[in-house]
């Protein structure tokens, strides 16, 4: 695996068809199963580690991201990627960054993003920069962060942009809990209540698949019963696949998504229906 930490070095390397898998390191399951996916699409898989300092609020603590940079180069090695690229936040922003991308408020207002004001436009800025510096055939992003997924399709449909995205399933513990780098923050009691949210999602998603319609009904059912084991609930949602708008009665690509803090541990998840 060839580690390149300039975009002149890393474009000298690359040939064309390449498959990239953004990231910000602290690598898990998760990421590597997107490595193995890439490798399916093109001989060519460019992985990056960048910790992006534009989707991080000021109340975030940026600093304090786990860095793992050696373990990672081994995992990626091992998952038989070609390039790593990581840059430094001189070489990725040389100057301040003046033009970003700002996806519809409508898309990146809801959700995660009433949480985390302006941390779409950070993502989709940054995601941006690396296609255009990568030039890749293909993106792959994970279904686990459900609404960056959407922000990215709809960026490079709008944009007429040439990569094509691709989406990794999500990668579960064999408890149902989602893989993320933010579970390493969880106590072990914390870490034994967890998959209780991919629980009440999965309930939410068989009372749609029976035909339920009342949607504010069960998701605030899903709601109450995260509060009373401790859980201190953003939102359960249950959205259209498309652009995650509130989904109608006669909808059929639907998808329940939630987030919720459990400790001072922000957990996501979603399950298509």
């Amino acid at each position: 695996m060839q580690i390149h930490e300039t975009i002149a070095g890393l474009r000298a390397a690359l040939k064309g068809g390449t498959a990239l898998v953004p990231t910000m390191g602290n690598l898990h399951e998760g990421h590597i199963a997107l490595m193995r996916q890439a490798g399916k699409l093109s001989d060519s898989v460019v992985a990056t580690i960048f910790v992006n300092r534009l989707q991080f609020r000021p109340t975030d603590d940026f600093e304090k991201y786990p860095r793992t940079f050696e373990v990672d180069c081994e995992k990626l090695e091992a998952a038989g990627v070609s390039h790593l690229f990581a840059p430094s936040e001189a070489e990725m922003y040389p100057q301040p960054q003046q033009y970003h991308v700002e996806p519809p408020p409508s898309q990146a207002g809801i959700l995660d993003g009433e949480f985390r004001p302006g941390h779409f436009r950070g993502v989709a800025t940054v995601v941006l920069k690396l296609f255009n510096i990568v030039a890749p055939q293909f993106a792959l992003f994970g279904k686990k962060d459900y609404q960056q997924l959407m922000v990215i399709r709809n960026m490079v449909r709008e944009l007429n942009l040439t990569v094509e995205i691709v989406a990794g399933e999500t990668v579960r513990a064999a408890d149902g809990l989602a893989l993320s780098s933010r579970n390493g923050y969880l106590s072990p009691a914390e870490r034994a209540e967890a998959p209780r949210l991919q629980r009440e999602l999965a309930r939410v998603r068989h009372a749609l698949l029976a035909g339920e319609r009342d949607f504010a009904r069960i998701e605030q059912q899903a709601m109450t019963a995260l509060r009373d084991s401790g859980w201190s609930p953003n939102y359960v949602a249950v959205r259209n696949k498309v652009d995650l708008q509130c989904a109608a009665a006669h909808d059929s690509e639907l998808v329940v998504l939630g987030a919720a803090l459990l400790g001072s541990t922000r957990l996501i998840d979603n399950l298509e229906v």
